[in-house]
């Protein structure tokens, strides 16, 4: 997110720029359009039966209501409820313990304020009860609701945009005959100004909106397509691992090379070897994809923990390798930090132990005490990752070295986890590590002593190039990891338009009195 700021060359727009910046862990990319097939190929398939179990938060109707519905419609309805969670709908949709599916709630904090997620059911006051086919389709595809107002890119409209007809119809029969109706109104989102002015996300998607439906590639075979359609479109996988620019739209220059999410970082996905995936074979994306684990590879946290929990495991496993076909075939880059590196990120690292020194067992101990992080990590860390840092024989709990959490040049998901913990939910699976910030149910760690830990893990399981963390990086990631631009800028931009504003008036001035001056000296 270090591209030039377009504010300066945009001038009367500057407000209506401004307000186009979201949080961070916003979906608000935009695929490049993909290369027009050299002979006509067929749409994107519909998404596929529905899987054999599903989310409560994602309601599966009943025998008796599909049998109901006449059988053509039946079958959109289940084959919208497909789309929908490949679209992940129920992770913003769904206020997590509501027990109330797509009834919306859920605030999204971010540096700019709070978004509130809309009541998508077919209440026809509340939500989307009297809303057609095509206002659905603009509002998933184009960002536009029924009354015109523009929708802030926290809905991954931008990327929704690649999304089939056929997919739409069956997303809309979904809504209207498989949701129940909840009558829910949700508060309002607390934006303060200029980011609160929906009209001017008008000129951002202008700028940076390609409604491009997506566009088989006939070179390429349908599982290759079918898998660029999931990514680019409906799992909209780079609203995470895209960076971004000044104005928070997707820098493609870049694609799914990996980007800040808050205080996380949504890693690089493309096929590098170092940095990416390159290193991964297709079953193990598989595997990581519908699990969240991948051994010797990976574990899903934050916003990837709830990708898997809300989405991808109930995706068919035709779906999943589609996706991993597709990630393995991308342009590889890597990051500069990567740039001295040979060793991948999930190759670093290897099994250590300082409980010897602890046990007393060392003569030097007598002259070299223990370091603090060595301390924590025993007593905090070893019980679960164990001693050696290698985990359990079945990596319940997993090994801390051949894992990209660590082996990353980034520090920032080892803080981040350290902080926050780790929780999903797949295939009847619970993973749990507690937390450790204020928050904390087992014993809240300071700035200090989680730094301590962390350059600790680092030493012993991450790569020579991993940086130093210090207690203010763990502040930051408490605080929600590093402000974008526009939030830094937010307290300016008012004083800033007040000056314009005077400018233009005194430039107007200027010229008025010019103006009449030539006009005397004519008589």
């Amino acid at each position: 997110m270090q591209r030039t700021p377009r504010l300066l060359v945009r001038g009367i727009h500057a407000t209506a720029l401004l307000t186009a910046s979201i949080f961070l862990n916003a979906a608000t990319a935009q695929t490049p359009a993909p290369v027009t097939a050299p002979v006509q190929m067929q749409a994107p398939a519909p998404a596929a039966p529905a899987a054999p179990h599903a989310l409560p938060s994602t309601p599966q109707p009943s025998a008796e209501q599909l049998k109901a519905l006449p059988p053509a419609t039946a079958q959109l309805v289940e084959k919208g409820r497909m789309v929908a969670l490949a679209s992940d709908c129920a992770g913003c949709h769904t206020a997590p313990g509501s027990g109330k599916p797509f009834a919306g709630g859920y605030p999204l904090e971010s540096p700019l304020g709070k978004i509130v997620a809309t009541n998508i059911t077919p209440s026809k006051q509340f939500g989307l009860g009297n809303y057609t086919q095509e206002e659905l389709s603009a509002a998933v595809r184009d960002g536009k609701r029924k009354d015109g107002a523009h929708l802030y890119p926290a809905m991954p409209y931008d990327s929704y945009a690649k999304m089939s007809d056929e997919d739409l119809a069956a997303l809309y029969a979904y809504l209207m005959h498989g949701v129940p109706a909840i009558e829910q109104q949700i508060e309002e989102n607390k934006l303060p100004f200029p980011f609160n002015m929906r009209w001017s996300m008008a000129f951002w998607n202008l700028l940076y909106l390609d409604k491009t439906r997506f566009q088989a590639d006939a070179s390429k075979s349908p599982e290759w397509n079918r898998g660029a359609y999931l990514t680019e479109g409906l799992e909209h996988c780079s609203a995470c691992h895209t960076p971004r620019n000044t104005l928070m739209a997707a820098d493609h220059s870049k694609s799914l090379a990996g980007s800040p999410l808050g205080a996380w970082y949504a890693p690089n996905i493309t096929s590098d070897p170092i940095s990416g995936i390159g290193g991964w074979s297709v079953e193990e994306l598989v595997q990581y994809l519908k699990t969240g684990r991948a051994e010797g590879k990976g574990q899903a946290a934050g916003g990837m923990a709830e990708a898997v929990e809300n989405s991808l495991q109930f995706l068919p496993e035709s779906d999943l390798r589609a996706i991993a076909v597709y990630l393995k075939s991308t342009p590889p880059i890597r990051d500069a930090a990567d740039a001295k590196l040979t060793v991948a990120a999930h190759d670093s690292g290897a099994a250590h132990s300082d409980e010897a020194a602890m046990r007393g067992n060392l003569p030097q101990n007598s002259v070299a005490p223990l370091t603090s992080g060595a301390s924590l990590f025993s007593g905090y860390c070893a019980s679960c990752h164990q001693a050696t840092g290698s985990g359990t024989p079945d990596q319940a709990y997993p090994s801390l070295h051949h894992n990209t959490a660590t082996g990353m040049s980034r520090p920032d998901n080892l803080i981040a986890a350290i902080l926050f913990g780790v929780q999903r939910n797949a295939n009847g699976v619970e993973v749990l590590m507690p937390r450790f910030d204020e928050k904390s149910y087992v014993d809240p760690l300071t700035n200090e002593q989680i730094a301590a830990i962390a350059n600790h893990v680092l030493k012993h399981y991450g790569p020579a190039t991993s940086s130093h963390v210090t207690p203010q990086d763990v502040q930051q990631a408490r605080q929600g990891g590093p402000q974008p631009f526009l939030a830094k800028a937010q307290p300016y931009i008012a004083p800033a338009l007040v000056v314009i504003g005077l400018l233009v008036v005194l430039l107007l001035w200027w010229l008025v009195r010019r103006r009449r001056r030539g006009y005397q000296r004519y008589l």
